[in-house]
């Protein structure tokens, strides 16, 4: 039993580095490297609090998620603190443009096609390209926590690229 409780602690703990890294590389996109140590931290904090024996799906996910909502927090927390020097815009300086409803169906018919044409791509190549354009992690990021070469991030993320503006054109 002892050493393989043991074993399991090494391949959690093999798991959580490969996880903090990706956390790390969503913060540093979103903070620069000064703040990104503390706020991996705070990550690493909140996943070990809630850690239970239920299987996650997928702990890159989670973690992703947990990051967001520790950003939140801190944007939420800076916003309170700089309410007091808040200047009020007018409304002549930036003019709203109205939306109509026609517009917002047609954006919504547009995101749905788009998420269809996501959908059709290979796994792999799909979640290149949501790593790379919504998680905004760079191609070598990617690379390491695939564990695959940058030409074959590349590679997917073209292939991603011309399957969507073949589909979009359509």
């Amino acid at each position: 039993m002892g050493l393989r409780s043991g074993v399991g602690r090494v391949q959690d703990a093999e798991d959580d580095s490969g996880v903090l890294r990706l956390v790390h590389n969503f913060f540093v996109r979103r903070l620069g490297s000064q703040d990104a140590e503390d706020m991996v931290q705070e990550v690493a904090l909140r996943l070990h609090q809630r850690r239970s024996n239920e299987q996650i799906e997928s702990r890159e996910g989670y973690a992703v998620q947990v990051a967001r909502s520790v950003l939140t927090d801190r944007w939420r927390r800076e916003s309170v603190r700089q309410r007091d020097r808040h200047v009020t815009l007018e409304d002549y300086h930036h003019p709203v443009e109205d939306i109509s409803p026609a517009r917002v169906l047609e954006g919504k018919e547009r995101l749905t096609q788009v998420l269809r044409s996501l959908e059709e791509l290979p796994d792999r190549t799909r979640q290149v390209f949501v790593l790379h354009r919504f998680e905004e992690l760079s191609y070598a990021a990617i690379a390491s926590h695939m564990e695959i070469s940058v030409s074959a991030v590349e590679k997917h993320i073209m292939k991603a690229i011309k399957h969507l503006a073949k589909r979009m054109g359509d």
